[in-house]
């Protein structure tokens, strides 16, 4: 990069399964905690970037309702619509441009306020000929899990490890909303949803907001001790058509790759230390770890049962949860970038990783993983 830019520091609101106060007055309290904590007005702020959805908010213009409570009115500032870790990625350039020195990155989602995440994504199906047959984001998961069954094998216990690694993880994060010690019989005793995939394999909904002050390396260095720097970032979007797409061989590989160079990173399992990953399901986070390179294809479930993944593991893995602790629709990826940047921090409390020099944040939105960002970021 031209000029170093760094994560200042992040602020997260519990991520319960329904917030009682309204979405302005989530992000007022969530942007007045962080800027606080910081010792800054909101007059230090030079853009807003925010990340909202019509859809996942149940109203157009979603930005417009909290914009102001997020201290941007009279900012030049724009909304990322459903991946919040592009509005990262926006905010970044931001400042890369030259033209601003500070940058607020705010992401909020009330789930509990709208229909259902499986009517919700089917609304990103083609109108004509996938959305009547009611295909989603869940369905769209069992193909690609049966998919792979067929192709590489995999085990009904090995996507149950994932479950009751995350959810045991999220035990230790005071803003997840699902958690809890189970068993391999727990989760295989829940009910199928969609064949292979059962009720527990899939990240519940939730509520929350995430908000991020990023900076220029002088400005950030004024304002904090423990500034997280951005090494890399990549995104990558594949077709709108499902049937267009292989369902195990999407665009993660690109924007990882993407954001490995930028990074200089050439062994991602020797280099990453720890890795927030978008676990829509339990195979995903298998899919995922695959596509981003920290094994082949076909050998995700093998980092699964060595405990490669666990948090004292090689290769600790969601140790806050990931979404199987909290999935605010589209918040959840500022959110895996907050957590990560927290790790670097040493800032994670309960669930803080041992010796974190670089980490990996992940999301993902669309049907079987349409659009995929990475962030590399390093002390």
């Amino acid at each position: 990069m031209l000029q170093k830019v760094a994560i200042v520091d992040v602020a997260q609101t519990n991520h319960s399964e329904r917030l009682e106060d309204n979405i302005r007055e989530i992000v007022f309290e969530l942007v007045k905690q962080l800027l606080d904590r910081l010792g800054i007005e909101r007059s230090d702020i030079g853009s807003m970037i925010s990340s909202s959805s019509d859809y996942f908010q149940g109203i157009s213009c979603s930005n417009s309702y909290y914009y102001d409570a997020a201290g941007a009115n009279l900012k030049s500032g724009s909304k990322t619509p459903e991946d919040s870790a592009l509005a990262f990625i926006y905010g970044l350039m931001r400042i890369l441009s030259g033209e601003y020195k500070t940058v607020l990155v705010v992401s909020i989602t009330k789930c509990s306020e709208v229909p259902s995440v499986h009517t919700l994504t089917n609304l990103i199906a083609d109108p004509f000929f996938q959305r009547p047959i009611g295909l989603n984001e869940v369905v769209t998961a069992g193909l690609q899990a049966r998919e792979y069954m067929d192709r590489y094998g995999l085990t009904k216990e090995q996507l149950a490890r994932v479950v009751i690694k995350n959810l045991g993880n999220a035990r230790n994060n005071p803003y997840a909303h699902r958690s809890g010690e189970f068993s391999i019989k727990d989760v295989l005793a829940s009910p199928i949803m969609v064949s292979p995939l059962r009720e527990m394999d899939i990240a519940s909904t939730s509520d929350g907001a995430c908000a991020m002050l990023l900076a220029a390396e002088e400005v950030a260095k004024d304002l904090t001790d423990t500034p997280v720097f951005v090494e890399g970032v990549g995104w990558s979007a594949n077709s709108t058509f499902l049937g267009d797409q292989d369902l195990l061989n999407g665009s993660l590989p690109l924007a990882a790759k993407m954001a490995y160079r930028m990074a200089g990173v050439k062994d991602p399992l020797q280099e990453i230390d720890v890795a927030e990953i978008c676990d829509t399901t339990s195979f995903h986070e298998i899919l995922w770890l695959e596509q981003l390179g920290f094994c082949r294809p076909g050998e995700g479930g093998r980092l699964i049962d060595e405990g490669i993944t666990t948090i004292s593991g090689k290769l600790p893995v969601n140790p806050s949860g990931g979404l199987m602790g909290a999935n605010p629709y589209v918040a959840r990826g500022l959110i895996r970038i907050a957590e990560a940047a927290l790790q670097l921090k040493g800032e994670a409390g309960n669930h803080q990783v041992t010796n974190v020099n670089k980490a990996l944040a992940h999301s993902v939105h669309g049907l079987g993983g349409q659009l995929h960002s990475v962030v590399i970021l390093g002390k």
